[in-house]
């Protein structure tokens, strides 16, 4: 089994922005504010967290194939 990666870098969608942050592994991340053009990012529709969504690694939960939020 591979290592959980706890970093990834959130890409903005609307200004292109990334900036890397540690993801939380006791909850998802519903929000995040870009810290560039303060954007509020939310998941897109099938995933579970702006990580799964706008981020270069999935969540925790997602990695370790235990679903998020569960």
């Amino acid at each position: 089994m591979s290592p959980v990666i706890l970093e990834s870098v959130l890409t903005c969608p609307h200004c292109g922005y990334a900036q890397q942050e540690t993801m939380p592994t006791d909850a998802c991340q519903f929000l995040y504010e870009c810290c560039n053009c303060k954007a509020l990012l939310r998941p897109n529709p099938d995933d579970c967290c702006v990580f799964c969504s706008f981020g270069s690694v999935k969540c925790p939960p997602v990695q370790t194939q235990h679903g998020c939020c569960e």
